[in-house]
């Protein structure tokens, strides 16, 4: 069994900043990649962000230059960081992390989700 709680979020005005943290834990042999996902209402589930083991980090266009993504692997934690924040950029975020629990078994988790709302 891997969960993957989430922390964060929040309501934050236009220009300002919020932290989001996700940590992944249980029958973990290893895990290989992180990232965030966000849904707005009406919409589909987005990719905004993911980082592998490697440290290498994929963005999605919009959101390039304002998020920064990183990852403690010792802690089994992704952390995105999302500056300059505009009123688009509500949505529930997602963690998403692509576990092994054995040397052969692996799938993919997601968390339960964090409500960011971006408003004056």
């Amino acid at each position: 069994q891997v969960q993957l709680v989430e922390s964060g979020g929040g309501l934050v005005q236009p220009g300002g900043s919020l932290s989001l943290s996700c940590a992944a834990s249980g029958s973990i042999f290893r895990v290989i990649s992180m990232g965030w996902y966000r849904q707005a209402p009406g919409k589909q589930r987005e990719l905004v962000a993911t980082i592998n083991s490697g440290g290498s980090r994929n963005y999605a266009d919009d959101v390039k230059g304002r998020f920064t993504i990183s990852r403690d692997n010792a802690k089994n934690t992704v952390y995105l960081q999302m500056n300059s924040l505009k009123p688009e950029d509500t949505a529930v975020y997602y963690c998403d992390a692509y576990i092994y629990t054995s040397h052969i078994s692996f799938d993919e988790y997601w968390g339960q989700g964090t409500q960011v709302t971006v408003s004056s």
